[in-house]
Protein backbone atom coordinates (compact mmCIF):
# COMPACT_ATOMS: atom_id res chain seq x y z
CA UNK A 1 0.00 0.00 0.00
CA UNK A 2 2.93 2.40 0.55
CA UNK A 3 3.38 2.62 -3.24
CA UNK A 4 -0.20 3.86 -3.65
CA UNK A 5 0.18 6.53 -0.98
CA UNK A 6 3.56 7.56 -2.39
CA UNK A 7 2.13 7.72 -5.94
CA UNK A 8 -0.82 9.85 -4.79
CA UNK A 9 1.51 12.15 -2.86
CA UNK A 10 3.76 12.59 -5.90
CA UNK A 11 0.80 13.22 -8.23
CA UNK A 12 -0.63 15.78 -5.81
CA UNK A 13 2.59 17.57 -4.91
CA UNK A 14 3.82 17.72 -8.50
CA UNK A 15 0.47 19.05 -9.75
CA UNK A 16 -0.16 16.25 -12.24
CA UNK A 17 -3.85 16.44 -11.33
CA UNK A 18 -5.79 19.43 -9.99
CA UNK A 19 -5.67 20.02 -6.24
CA UNK A 20 -9.47 19.78 -5.92
CA UNK A 21 -9.44 16.21 -7.29
CA UNK A 22 -7.77 14.94 -4.08
CA UNK A 23 -9.32 14.09 -0.71
CA UNK A 24 -7.58 14.08 2.67
CA UNK A 25 -6.92 10.89 4.68
CA UNK A 26 -4.68 10.05 7.62
CA UNK A 27 -2.10 7.31 7.09
CA UNK A 28 1.33 6.62 8.61
CA UNK A 29 0.46 9.25 11.23
CA UNK A 30 0.36 11.96 8.54
CA UNK A 31 -2.39 13.77 6.65
CA UNK A 32 -2.14 12.51 3.04
CA UNK A 33 -4.09 13.31 -0.09
CA UNK A 34 -5.62 10.64 -2.32
CA UNK A 35 -6.95 11.14 -5.82
CA UNK A 36 -10.74 10.99 -6.09
CA UNK A 37 -10.51 10.48 -9.88
CA UNK A 38 -12.02 7.05 -10.60
CA UNK A 39 -9.49 6.25 -13.34
CA UNK A 40 -6.52 7.05 -11.11
CA UNK A 41 -8.05 5.20 -8.13
CA UNK A 42 -8.66 2.10 -10.27
CA UNK A 43 -5.15 2.24 -11.80
CA UNK A 44 -3.48 2.54 -8.39
CA UNK A 45 -5.68 -0.17 -6.81
CA UNK A 46 -4.82 -2.62 -9.61
CA UNK A 47 -1.18 -1.61 -9.41
CA UNK A 48 -1.07 -2.16 -5.62
CA UNK A 49 -2.68 -5.59 -5.93
CA UNK A 50 -0.07 -6.75 -8.44
CA UNK A 51 2.91 -5.12 -6.70
CA UNK A 52 1.88 -6.64 -3.35
CA UNK A 53 1.81 -10.11 -4.91
CA UNK A 54 5.31 -9.69 -6.37
CA UNK A 55 6.61 -8.06 -3.17
CA UNK A 56 5.35 -10.89 -0.94
CA UNK A 57 7.02 -13.42 -3.25
CA UNK A 58 10.29 -11.45 -3.15
CA UNK A 59 10.13 -10.91 -6.93
CA UNK A 60 9.92 -7.09 -7.10
CA UNK A 61 13.19 -5.18 -7.47
CA UNK A 62 12.11 -1.65 -8.30
CA UNK A 63 9.09 0.59 -8.87
CA UNK A 64 9.49 3.73 -10.96
CA UNK A 65 6.81 6.41 -11.22
CA UNK A 66 7.44 8.44 -14.37
CA UNK A 67 5.99 11.90 -15.04
CA UNK A 68 5.89 12.85 -18.72
CA UNK A 69 4.79 15.76 -20.85
CA UNK A 70 1.26 15.06 -22.08
CA UNK A 71 2.03 16.76 -25.42
CA UNK A 72 5.37 15.09 -26.24
CA UNK A 73 5.70 12.10 -23.85
CA UNK A 74 9.10 13.50 -22.87
CA UNK A 75 10.11 12.16 -19.45
CA UNK A 76 10.36 15.04 -16.97
CA UNK A 77 10.79 13.09 -13.70
CA UNK A 78 11.53 9.53 -12.54
CA UNK A 79 10.70 8.58 -8.95
CA UNK A 80 12.73 5.42 -8.35
CA UNK A 81 11.96 3.11 -5.42
CA UNK A 82 14.62 0.35 -5.35
CA UNK A 83 13.62 -2.67 -3.30
CA UNK A 84 16.04 -5.07 -1.69
CA UNK A 85 14.34 -8.18 -0.31
CA UNK A 86 15.79 -10.23 2.53
CA UNK A 87 15.61 -13.65 0.84
CA UNK A 88 16.04 -15.47 4.16
CA UNK A 89 12.81 -13.91 5.44
CA UNK A 90 10.89 -14.81 2.27
CA UNK A 91 12.35 -18.33 1.90
CA UNK A 92 12.50 -19.44 5.54
CA UNK A 93 9.97 -17.17 7.24
CA UNK A 94 12.67 -15.88 9.59
CA UNK A 95 11.73 -12.43 10.87
CA UNK A 96 14.13 -9.61 11.70
CA UNK A 97 13.51 -7.45 14.75
CA UNK A 98 12.28 -3.97 13.99
CA UNK A 99 9.47 -2.10 15.67
CA UNK A 100 6.44 -0.94 13.71
CA UNK A 101 7.02 2.50 15.25
CA UNK A 102 10.52 2.67 13.77
CA UNK A 103 9.25 1.56 10.34
CA UNK A 104 6.49 4.19 10.57
CA UNK A 105 9.03 6.94 11.34
CA UNK A 106 11.09 6.01 8.27
CA UNK A 107 8.01 5.98 6.01
CA UNK A 108 6.92 9.35 7.45
CA UNK A 109 10.33 10.79 6.57
CA UNK A 110 9.96 9.71 2.92
CA UNK A 111 6.40 11.02 2.69
CA UNK A 112 7.56 14.36 4.11
CA UNK A 113 10.40 14.50 1.59
CA UNK A 114 7.99 13.84 -1.27
CA UNK A 115 5.79 16.68 -0.01
CA UNK A 116 8.76 19.04 0.31
CA UNK A 117 10.11 18.14 -3.15
CA UNK A 118 8.22 21.07 -4.65
CA UNK A 119 10.83 23.36 -3.06
CA UNK A 120 13.70 22.02 -5.19
CA UNK A 121 12.20 20.32 -8.24
CA UNK A 122 11.54 22.46 -11.31
CA UNK A 123 7.93 23.56 -11.88
CA UNK A 124 5.94 21.31 -14.15
CA UNK A 125 4.37 24.11 -16.15
CA UNK A 126 2.68 21.97 -18.78
CA UNK A 127 0.00 19.26 -18.64
CA UNK A 128 1.55 15.96 -17.57
CA UNK A 129 0.70 12.27 -17.48
CA UNK A 130 2.24 9.49 -15.44
CA UNK A 131 3.07 5.83 -15.73
CA UNK A 132 4.51 3.23 -13.38
CA UNK A 133 7.25 0.79 -14.32
CA UNK A 134 7.83 -2.39 -12.32
CA UNK A 135 11.15 -4.20 -12.44
CA UNK A 136 10.74 -7.84 -11.44
CA UNK A 137 12.55 -11.15 -11.57
CA UNK A 138 12.41 -12.70 -15.04
CA UNK A 139 10.24 -15.65 -13.97
CA UNK A 140 7.15 -13.69 -12.85
CA UNK A 141 3.79 -13.94 -14.55
CA UNK A 142 2.83 -10.54 -15.95
CA UNK A 143 -0.86 -9.62 -16.28
CA UNK A 144 -1.98 -9.43 -19.90
CA UNK A 145 -3.10 -5.81 -19.38
CA UNK A 146 0.51 -4.79 -18.66
CA UNK A 147 2.88 -3.98 -21.51
CA UNK A 148 6.64 -4.04 -21.69
CA UNK A 149 8.23 -0.60 -21.77
CA UNK A 150 11.53 1.10 -22.32
CA UNK A 151 13.08 2.41 -19.08
CA UNK A 152 11.88 5.98 -19.79
CA UNK A 153 15.25 7.48 -18.88
CA UNK A 154 16.10 11.18 -18.75
CA UNK A 155 19.18 12.35 -20.65
CA UNK A 156 21.66 14.13 -18.34
CA UNK A 157 19.34 14.18 -15.30
CA UNK A 158 19.70 15.94 -11.98
CA UNK A 159 19.26 13.46 -9.11
CA UNK A 160 18.27 13.77 -5.47
CA UNK A 161 18.49 10.82 -3.10
CA UNK A 162 15.66 10.72 -0.58
CA UNK A 163 15.42 8.81 2.69
CA UNK A 164 15.25 5.05 2.62
CA UNK A 165 13.21 2.82 4.86
CA UNK A 166 13.61 -0.71 6.03
CA UNK A 167 10.81 -3.06 7.01
CA UNK A 168 11.38 -6.47 8.53
CA UNK A 169 11.57 -7.90 5.00
CA UNK A 170 12.44 -5.12 2.51
CA UNK A 171 14.82 -2.18 2.26
CA UNK A 172 13.56 0.61 0.00
CA UNK A 173 15.88 3.30 -1.37
CA UNK A 174 14.30 6.32 -3.01
CA UNK A 175 15.76 8.59 -5.68
CA UNK A 176 14.13 11.25 -7.83
CA UNK A 177 15.75 12.26 -11.10
CA UNK A 178 14.51 15.14 -13.17
CA UNK A 179 15.19 16.91 -16.43
CA UNK A 180 18.20 19.18 -16.17
CA UNK A 181 17.05 22.74 -16.87
CA UNK A 182 19.53 24.53 -19.15
CA UNK A 183 19.07 27.72 -17.06
CA UNK A 184 20.59 25.97 -14.03
CA UNK A 185 23.92 25.63 -15.83
CA UNK A 186 24.48 29.34 -16.37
Amino acid sequence: PFSGYAANSILYNRGVYPEESFGRVKKYGLPLLLSQDEGVKSFIANLNTQLSEWLEAGKLQRIVLVIMSKATNEVLERWNFSIETDKEVVDKGVSREKSDKEIMREIQAIMRQIASSITYLPCLDEPCIFDVLAYTDMDVAVPFTWTESDPKLIANPQMVKLHSFDTKIHKVDTLVSYKNDEWDEQ
